[in-house]
């Protein structure tokens, strides 16, 4: 098995796991069951979204088709236009 996608959240890791399954890649989610072990705090970096190892170049084409492997839409720092501030 191969990580296909890291997800953020849940949501995000079924939303990845129901693209490849759309185009008839077996997809499973790992860490699901950890995200309780947390109590109130956020777990980050334990859902991952596997595929068998010969499948994982079509499903990050399919994902990257999704949009799902694209960067953030928020510009960084450097990308924002330069108000003439300084900080303090």
């Amino acid at each position: 098995m191969q990580v296909a996608y890291r997800a953020d959240n849940l949501f995000d890791a079924h939303l990845a796991k129901h693209v490849l399954e759309d185009v008839e890649i077996p997809a499973f989610v790992f860490g699901e069951s950890l995200l309780g072990a947390g109590g109130e705090l956020p777990l980050f970096g334990v859902l991952r979204v596997c595929v068998p190892d010969s499948a994982l170049p079509a499903a990050r084409d399919a994902l990257q088709a999704a949009g799902l492997l694209d960067g953030p839409a928020d510009p960084t720092y450097e990308e924002l236009p330069d108000s003439g501030l300084l900080p303090a």
